[in-house]
């Protein structure tokens, strides 16, 4: 077997991850300038580049004019309109679209940041084992962060009184959400927007979640009614923790190549895996 480098290794056993997480790994067109949405380093992970068909306006960060009345600093959450809002100095604001799950629609007023992660791990509570155990039973163990986290790069946590809420600002692996409605989750945005709202949000920062009537308001009963009800996504769970295992792998690799160690290929028979079906 002629060598290969770390580097080269690297980038398999990257691709090989982002395959088990359903992002495609062929170029079949021209790359296309996405701006912020471009793929992304982050530590050792990289972030895929959005694909183009998902960022139509108003599906994109964009600095806007603000007509709501909260302070500069505060996080505005428009579960209806499916936008999130940092409120800036000089009434603008930087406008986030978000998709929206159902326990986003159960918060309503206002809460505090009280607690920030990095590639935040993921466990299903007892109530979503209790109420359907088909669909979260499989996760019961949990899904460490990283790449196959549900929670995507980076975790906001809401709480009320001193009390988390389990109500999250996070990111996600599944593009095509954003902008519509879910029937799990809370607040998700693009991977590369949560990590830019995640650098700017410090703890103690306040968040205000609208009300239906707020978001007819102040955004018009046409946008306040943005996005359409997706089916769930039912995630097999082989595959999840085939992604989680191919992570492990290539930290594995990394740390040996940092050692200075040398890196052995061994080839083994690919395992036939079941896709994931949406």
């Amino acid at each position: 077997m002629p060598a290969l480098t770390f580097r080269s290794l690297l980038l398999v056993s990257v691709l090989g991850v982002l395959a088990a997480c359903g992002a495609p790994t062929e170029q079949t067109a021209p790359p296309v300038d996405v701006g912020p949405y471009a793929a992304v380093d982050d530590g050792d992970i990289t972030i895929p580049a959005v694909d183009p068909q998902y960022l139509a306006e108003p599906n994109r960060r964009s600095e806007v004019a603000y007509n709501g009345s909260e302070s500069p600093g505060t996080i505005v959450v428009d579960p209806y309109a499916k936008f999130l809002y940092y409120v800036e100095e000089g009434g603008m604001a930087t406008r986030y679209p978000v998709a929206v799950g159902r326990e986003g629609k159960s918060f309503r007023g206002k809460g505090t940041i009280n607690r920030k992660e990095q590639w935040p791990g993921w466990i299903p509570t007892a109530n979503m084992l209790r109420t359907e155990p088909e669909v979260y039973g499989p996760f019961r163990r949990g899904i460490p962060g990283g790449v196959a986290s549900p929670l995507g790069a980076r975790a906001l946590y809401l709480y009320r009184g001193g009390k988390d809420t389990y109500f999250r600002i996070h990111g996600t692996n599944d593009v095509t959400s954003i902008g519509n409605a879910n029937s799990a989750g809370c607040i998700r945005l693009f991977n590369q927007d949560i990590i830019h709202l995640f650098d700017r949000t410090d703890l103690g920062t306040q968040v205000v979640v609208r009300s239906y009537e707020e978001s007819i308001a102040l955004e018009g009963e046409e946008m306040a009614n943005r996005g359409v009800e997706l089916p769930p996504v039912m995630l097999d769970a082989d595959e999840v923790y085939a992604a989680v295992e191919a992570e492990k792998f290539r930290k594995k690799l990394e740390a040996e190549a940092a050692a200075g160690g040398d890196v052995v290929v061994i080839e083994e028979p690919q395992k036939k895996r079941r896709t994931v079906t949406e």
